[in-house]
């Protein structure tokens, strides 16, 4: 098993990562994100649309989870993590992970109201690579 920072250091190189919601019906839902904007201790930040489906099913249960993995040429690996997911409309978490480009999907720049953010808070998450998998709770890497 990695160390807090070798999980850190992976998650860090993806450029895209999976996120799990929960539908109306009790189903798991998959999108293909970009990768967070912000990493902070068990905290992970994305951006999205405000109108979104999936914002929608965090506002109705915040049951979440993440996937980052990374497939080389001889090795699979991949980092699991689940929590909850929080929809955060503040302007001042909105500004500090707002980049340039984003005015690509938000036309009204950073004030855009169909620009939010996902906090997802990690409690636990599971590990794999080369055929072995080991599950950890947040606290065991700390």
């Amino acid at each position: 098993m990695k160390t807090r920072q070798q999980l850190m250091t992976f998650i860090e190189k993806q450029k895209t990562a999976f996120l799990g919601s929960v539908d109306e019906d009790g189903f798991p839902n998959m999108k293909a994100m970009f990768a967070p904007r912000k990493i902070e201790g068990n905290c992970f930040y994305f951006s999205t649309n405000t109108s979104s489906m999936r914002v929608k099913q965090y506002r109705n249960n915040p049951k979440a989870s993440v996937y980052f993995f990374n497939k080389g040429r001889f090795r699979y690996e991949g980092v699991m993590l689940i929590g909850t997911m929080e929809v955060l409309e503040d302007e001042k978490i909105k500004k500090e992970i707002w980049c340039t480009g984003d005015t690509m999907f938000y036309k009204q720049g950073v004030t855009d109201p169909d620009y939010c953010v996902l906090k997802f808070t990690a409690v636990k998450g599971r590990y794999y690579c080369d055929l072995k998998s080991k599950s950890f709770t947040v606290e065991e890497l700390a």
